[in-house]
């Protein structure tokens, strides 16, 4: 399929809502983005926008340093609920639902990673090159098309297993030649029988219109069946259930899609900038992330034993407290690797230490490692991709040399 296939399917989509779709129908407004692929093993990226406070959610206790570093109105370790991982790491409390993926061996974290940004600490920026899987220069713009999507690029006779955007945002990460698709929570692509059977008279002689007039029903046809499944168990009941909020919907909808043919998805999570109020931002954001992975496990079954889930953060944040009972952009940070082809139950580390020497700058946790390469032993060890395709290709300059062991 050529890149021209996206703007293709916006015109479909666009002449979609003159036959009757809802305004909120275009597939294109957010990621989940879902590509399907000959390996069996699943993959899902979640990017966490804002800058996910690592050292608080894998709070290192064992550093004797980290007392000095943040009062405790933020609290750490034990002492305020955190959950002890390994004897040096505890777990921030609104992670609890998580501690039994640990346990089981399906939940790891690698600390002291960033993307190779540095210093200007800007969201837009820090989030475009995580997405875009590239090095750094001051000034130099960020490649057009995203790592996950170079990635796919790198298999032969890829063909799109409807890719989707589930979310508010759209991901660079899966920008590129590739095929994928999107969807956004909330659409409905709700069409009367005469205007379906017009759509496929009018687009019946050109291949690509057909083709996305095709995939669109087919979304369509899901939606509608999921809906009526959710009215007929709630009947004779006294009230309809609430809704799902958005990003349990969104977990829903991936892993319905990844228990068939789909074989990579993408979405995003907000709220992650605790500029202020720390601890209760936060914990809200955390109880985002745990029922998205909960959600996932649920509805994947069996394929979860397949899956792998990487969590990233464009970057961390300061190692002080600010005034205002919250951190500041930083640094390095944390990432978050789950699923039950993960090599749980294990900090990656290479831990630099939070002395005044030993900070980044005199003010950020100092990253040890590169992102970039957790994901790449990701997909080298749960896709067999070769090491050189994805220091050249997927992410050019990288060296995986001191990372590996993530996937069983």
């Amino acid at each position: 399929m050529e890149r021209s296939a996206f703007p293709d399917r916006r015109r479909f989509l666009r002449n979609a809502l003159s036959l009757g779709c809802s305004a909120a129908a275009s597939p294109l407004l957010t990621p989940v983005s879902l590509a399907s692929a000959p390996w069996d093993a699943r993959l899902v990226v979640i990017i966490l926008r804002g800058g996910m406070d690592g050292l608080d959610v894998v709070q290192p206790y064992g550093d004797r340093n980290l007392a000095g570093l943040r009062d405790r109105s933020l609290g750490f370790g034990e002492a305020a609920g955190a959950a002890d991982l390994d004897g040096f790491f505890a777990l921030h409390p609104a992670l609890a639902p998580l501690l039994p993926l640990w346990s089981a061996g399906e939940l790891a974290f690698a600390h002291a990673v960033s993307t190779p940004y540095r210093d200007k600490r800007s969201h837009f920026d820090g989030q475009d090159l995580l997405e875009a899987g590239t090095g750094f220069a001051p000034g130099v713009p960020v490649a057009k098309d995203g790592w996950l999507n170079r990635m796919l690029q790198q298999v032969p006779g890829l063909e799109a297993e409807t890719a989707f955007a589930i979310g508010r945002d759209n991901l660079h990460l899966l920008k590129g030649s590739a095929p994928v698709a999107n969807w956004a929570p909330g659409t409905d692509l709700s069409l009367s029988p005469q205007a379906e059977r017009l759509l496929k008279m009018v687009y019946a002689e050109d291949p690509q219109f057909r083709d996305s007039a095709a995939e669109a029903l087919q979304i369509t046809a899901r939606l509608e069946a999921a809906r009526q499944a959710g009215a007929d168990a709630a009947q004779g009941g006294t009230s309809r259930p609430a809704p799902s909020p958005g990003h349990v919907r969104v977990a829903e909808f991936a892993a319905d899609w990844l228990r068939r043919d789909t074989r990579i998805a993408a979405f995003s999570i907000n709220g992650w900038d605790t500029h202020q109020g720390q601890k209760s931002g936060l914990a809200t954001a955390l109880g985002r992330l745990s029922d998205t992975i909960l959600t996932m496990r649920t509805g994947l079954g069996p394929v979860w034993q397949k899956t792998a889930v990487l969590a990233m953060t464009e970057f961390g944040r300061t190692a002080r407290e600010n005034g205002n009972k919250g951190t500041d952009h930083g640094t390095g940070g944390a990432m978050m690797l789950a699923g039950g082809a993960v090599r749980g139950g294990v900090v990656h580390r290479l831990w630099p230490g939070l002395g005044e020497s030993d900070l980044y700058a005199g003010r950020d946790l100092l990253p040890t490692a590169d992102v970039r390469s957790y994901a790449a032993a990701t997909m080298r060890e749960l896709m067999g991709l070769d090491r050189q395709v994805l220091e050249r290709a997927v992410f050019p300059g990288l060296d995986m040399a001191r990372i590996g062991g993530v996937i069983l």
